[in-house]
């Protein structure tokens, strides 16, 4: 694709500048990534929707990003037109009204100080609405996708409110992260939470962070890597595991790659965090291939001996060359 040839009609639609070539690393809490083919920020929805129209119905690929967490993107970089969606205009009531590049956290606290509560889990998660709405973000057995009653978004060219089921919603996924999903730009949410006490909701979301401050590492890393396992037979067989984790059937991928033996172990400048065994941290010089070999010898280690595929939570993206069989 000409995608110098595409700055012009790009621009016209824009209220700023798009840029070449741009580094993704400075927009990925990895802090890796290569270039993207076009960047563009915007704060103004209307935009965000005029220009996903365009990229759609002319057949260029589009990335949204927004914080840049919970992905692993590629060296080479992202062959296309990447939109850093920071909308964030919110309306807060029973029905709260969201733009989804507001911060996910900030999201939490606005609704919180109206006395309003379902978004406690979210203190501490470092993304936007728009991302946690693609892996259906959650904590503590509480998740975005049971909040939602409607989206706004631009699919294939169409600027259309939908109902949550158009998203598929299901453990820490939707359809927009699945293979070939159609090209999508969520723009803004409605949700339905739930008067409570004010006191009474910032004291569940300061016990949530105080936990998240007690396991998390502070360096560099995308969040957990990968998804808990739901296997009821694994967890039965897993000693040491904790008493509600085993009665659920959940076994924590963090428990499985410490079992390991993997704790510190490091490709390059990515590591296995010693502080909790599912973040992978950036120890200063790092690239997204080490991050994806540390990733796949966690992946292979587990199978070997616990016999169960981890599935990642943070999402690879870009031009990564050659396909692969296991992602």
């Amino acid at each position: 694709m000409n995608w110098d040839a595409l700055i012009e009609p790009l621009a016209r639609l824009c209220l700023g500048a798009p840029r070449r070539a741009e580094p993704l690393r400075r927009h990925t809490t990895l802090r890796v990534g290569g270039p993207a083919a076009l960047f563009y920020k915007t704060h103004d929805l209307e935009e965000f929707a005029r220009i996903s129209q365009w990229a759609h119905q002319n057949g260029v690929p589009v990335f949204i990003m927004g914080h840049g967490s919970n992905l692993l993107v590629s060296d080479r970089g992202v062959p296309a037109l990447v939109i850093y969606n920071a909308c964030r205009q919110m309306r807060v009531g029973a029905e709260t009204y969201a733009e989804t590049g507001v911060a996910f956290q900030e999201l939490f606290l606005k609704t919180a100080q109206a006395g309003l509560s379902g978004l406690e889990f979210a203190v501490g998660i470092p993304g936007t609405l728009g991302g946690a709405l693609v892996s259906n973000a959650g904590a503590y057995r509480s998740n975005i996708a049971d909040l939602l009653l409607e989206i706004d978004l631009v699919s294939e060219g169409v600027r259309q409110r939908v109902p949550p089921d158009w998203m598929q919603f299901s453990y820490r996924d939707s359809r927009l992260r699945r293979p070939n999903p159609p090209p999508t730009s969520l723009l803004a949410v409605r949700l339905r939470l739930t008067p409570d006490c004010r006191r009474a909701i910032l004291g569940r979301a300061r016990e949530f962070q105080r936990q998240r401050i007690l396991k998390q590492p502070p360096e560099s890393s995308a969040g957990s890597f990968f998804k808990n396992v739901y296997d009821r037979a694994l967890a039965e067989r897993l000693p040491n595991l904790p008493a509600p984790m085993r009665e659920a059937g959940v076994v924590p991928a963090g428990y499985l790659i410490e079992a390991c033996g993997l704790k510190g172990y490091a490709v390059g400048g990515a590591c296995v965090s010693r502080k909790h065994a599912n973040f992978l941290i950036n120890r200063g010089w790092a690239t997204a291939s080490d991050f994806h070999a540390l990733a796949r010898h966690i992946e292979r280690a587990v199978y070997e001996t616990y016999g169960v595929q981890l599935e990642r939570e943070v999402l690879r993206v870009g031009d990564w060359g050659e396909p692969e069989n296991v992602p």
